[in-house]
């Protein structure tokens, strides 16, 4: 296959108009005339990542994060990002981003999520996208009976892949869980929407000490804080199998997702009280 036949059905599943404005998605690296025989799914464009491509001899790598979100005036291979370029239009592997366009598709990355931590039956967008109510940011839904917040934790941590980081909580270990919100990635941004949504944990990454202590206080869901890789990771296997259906000649496409914890924390010591 050639990679714009390849590039054309991964932008019909997840359009690059769906992304933010400050966003950088789309081929990054690569001719469109190349052939593709094999592509690898990742989180992160880092070095690791394209050694395991090398040494696989994938053609393609399609990341979720993209490798130049900013603009940039070189890409001599003087800095990290120069050399994982050189290394790879050296190697033939070319490089294409779904980004934000991936956070709010149908399913798209929130999805994948919600069904790792334990999330059955129908799911609906935190932020619904306002061309289409079945798309958009983050995902609500049912556990298939009600938990404890301890049991949900326990069977999120369990559902998502183990990273230094792991996963805390906010909230009463003992409250009663139904209904969760949860969002791949940065959600402090939707603390208030979930909130008002009426569910009873939101589960998402990166947040603060300050946001998460003032929300505690003025009650309403508990919280769940997981490592930002560990809950986009799932989306990976989602995006490899619908590839592999989109895809024209899809028989000759042969997709592999990366297991490689590319979390940006890779050390945890618990301190002596």
């Amino acid at each position: 296959m050639r990679l714009s036949h390849v590039i054309a059905a991964l932008e019909e599943l997840y359009p690059p108009s769906w992304a933010e404005s400050w966003d950088a998605v789309g081929l990054v690296v690569g001719d469109p005339d190349q052939e593709v025989g094999r592509v690898l799914l990742a989180v992160d464009p880092v070095a690791a990542v394209i050694d395991e491509a090398l040494e696989w001899g994938a053609d393609l790598v399609v990341t979720h994060h993209p490798l130049l979100l900013r603009g940039v005036h070189s890409v001599a291979a003087t800095t990290p990002k120069g050399r994982l370029i050189h290394r790879m239009i050296a190697n033939g592997v070319a490089l294409h981003t779904a980004h934000t366009n991936a956070d709010v598709a149908d399913p798209g990355v929130s999805d994948a999520l919600a069904r790792a931590v334990g999330l059955t039956g129908e799911l609906r967008p935190i932020v619904p996208s306002a061309d289409d109510p079945r798309r958009g940011l983050g995902r609500i839904g049912e556990m298939d009976g009600p938990v404890t917040l301890r049991e949900f934790a326990r069977r999120a941590a369990a559902g998502l892949p183990s990273t230094a980081w792991g996963l805390r909580a906010v909230g009463d270990p003992d409250r009663e869980v139904r209904t969760v919100a949860v969002c791949g990635g940065a959600g402090d941004s939707l603390l208030d929407t979930v909130r008002a949504a009426g569910v009873d944990v939101y589960l998402t990454a990166d947040l603060r000490h300050h946001p998460a202590s003032e929300f505690a206080e003025h009650g309403g869901p508990a919280l769940v804080d997981a490592a930002h890789w560990a809950t986009e990771w799932p989306w990976l296997a989602d995006a490899a199998r619908r590839l592999a259906a989109a895809a024209p000649e899809a028989g000759k496409l042969e997709t592999r997702v990366s297991t490689i914890v590319t979390d940006a924390w890779s050390l945890h010591e618990e301190g002596e009280q």
